[in-house]
């Protein structure tokens, strides 16, 4: 356990240091930011503002001298840090578990070897109506990128892209349709993947992004066998890939159109049949559960055996009464046969203040209900916990886990 003094002004301090101590860090002190504090013994590192009055020659010199780390947070420019020997600074909001993960990261001298967990494709999928897909796809990848694993997101939604938009990125920028071309050619490699997607920083890591099409009439770009070969490519390229995908499927499409030509929804049904794992996605009111249960079978007839993980979001009493989580509950057992379901609360401000600055929810509102739902969903899928139970792994897990577990067991087999 990290032993840190907390020299920051109130009242953050306060609210810092209990949020350090929810992830395992050990604060021994709350103390005013001056240049002449004193340091308890034992401290490994210390938090300051990124100020020429908090940073200041005397601070840093009784750090050295006592073999303490100096964290700062916002506020200085990059010459100032570079004078002092320090890392660039955190944001000045930083949320407890990013000081934590950057104490984590300097303390971690030795290069972690390279990861032998399988890679992944995950697809999140819902029904028509806007139940969240883009949104929960987002905040996924930062999840999983949060958890060590090299994550990449993926916009494969021929109907409506907007990881763009959603995210800040230029609808010009080479993406998905750009690794689709190269894919029929032979020519996408890890290599190549890197250099078409773009970098996301957020709070819990780098993502890769591989944008969408900027305009819908392009779908026929990302036909079936072009994005099977990139997500396969993907797959070899990093360790969790996140694709978003439209709610349509192909079913249909063999009665109104000529086998041997596109298919409207073919990036849809292409996602789903090469995913190692799909999020299904639903709406928490009336009209979102009945399109959910509608489309739902037709899901698993055309992915079946692939795991399913069902999540219901956006869930408030408001259009569902007492209870919403029960009534859910039941009519999906009642009409779908689902049993296992994960729940993601709705939280409109958090969700108006990242579209408001285009960020993951994460980087915006730290304490989310709904970001706090994911990182648990994201803890759940972990690839270590699926691959190396133990004993008593299943113990206090959720059903909806326990199954996702034999399940992708049972695909390694």
């Amino acid at each position: 356990m990290t032993a840190v003094v907390v020299a920051i002004p109130q009242p953050r301090a306060g609210e810092l240091a209990a949020e350090l101590a929810l992830e395992g860090v050990d604060v021994l002190a709350i103390v005013s930011p001056t240049p002449s504090l004193e340091i308890p013994l034992g401290t490994e590192a210390i938090v300051v503002p990124a100020t020429r009055a908090g940073l200041s020659a005397e601070l840093i010199d009784v750090c050295d001298r006592a073999g303490v780390r100096i964290l700062a947070l916002g506020g200085a420019d990059s010459r100032l840090l570079g004078r002092l020997g320090l890392s660039a600074a955190l944001r000045p909001e930083a949320a407890g578990w990013e000081v934590a993960a950057a104490l984590a990261a300097e303390t971690d001298a030795v290069p972690h070897p390279p990861s032998t967990l399988p890679h992944r494709v995950i697809a999140v999928w819902g029904p028509h109506g806007a139940p969240g897909r883009s949104t929960l796809a987002i905040q996924l990848a930062v999840e999983l990128s949060r958890t060590g694993r090299r994550t990449a997101l993926v916009d494969a939604d021929t109907v409506a892209p907007s990881l763009a938009l959603l995210l800040g990125l230029s609808d010009d920028a080479p993406g998905v349709a750009a690794a689709c071309r190269r894919a029929e050619r032979g020519a996408l490699d890890s290599a190549e993947l890197t250099r078409l997607a773009t970098t996301v920083t957020t709070g819990g890591g780098d993502v890769e992004v591989l944008p969408g099409i900027n305009r819908p009439s392009r779908w026929p770009e990302l036909s079936a066998a072009r994005l099977s070969a990139t997500l396969g490519a993907c797959r070899d390229w990093i360790e969790e890939t996140v694709v978003d995908v439209a709610d349509a499927f192909d079913a249909d499409d063999e009665v109104t159109y000529d086998l041997a030509g596109p298919r409207r929804h073919a990036a849809t049904s292409a996602s789903l049949n090469e995913a190692d794992l799909i999020i299904a996605i639903a709406s928490a009111d009336p009209l979102g559960i009945s399109r959910f249960v509608r489309d739902h079978a037709e899901l698993r007839r055309l992915t079946a055996p692939t795991p399913v993980i069902v999540v219901v979001n956006q869930v408030r009493p408001g259009p569902l009464g007492i209870d919403a989580r029960g009534q859910v509950r039941r009519t999906l057992e009642r009409f779908a046969g689902i049993t296992d379901v994960v729940f993601l609360p709705f939280d409109q401000r958090a969700a108006d203040a990242a579209l408001l600055h285009a960020r993951p929810m994460t980087d915006v509102a730290p304490r989310s209900p709904f970001a706090a739902a994911v990182r648990r969903l994201a803890a759940s899928l972990s690839p270590a916990e699926a691959s190396t139970p133990t004993a008593g792994s299943s113990r206090g897990s959720s059903p909806a886990v326990r199954r996702l577990r034999s399940a992708l067991g049972a695909r390694g087999a």
